[in-house]
């Protein structure tokens, strides 16, 4: 393995493209601080997805230098 930082991201990478569809959620009525418990899934997906795409960032490293 030349990257084990490279290889963990692009797993996660994957297992969050695995659980992007919530089949367990989607006829859940329960409420979650006012709002649909799957909707709350999906923000929290969204953050997750958002942070492991700074790591991708902050992984690549020389972005932006010339």
């Amino acid at each position: 393995m030349k990257n084990p930082v490279k290889w963990m991201l692009y797993c996660l990478l994957v297992l969050l493209f695995l659980l992007h569809n919530d089949f367990w959620f989607w006829k859940t009525p329960q409420l979650v601080l006012g709002i649909p418990i799957g909707l709350l899934y999906h923000i929290g997906y969204c953050l997750v997805a958002t942070l492991l795409m700074a790591a991708f960032v902050k992984a690549r490293g020389d972005w932006g230098e010339k």
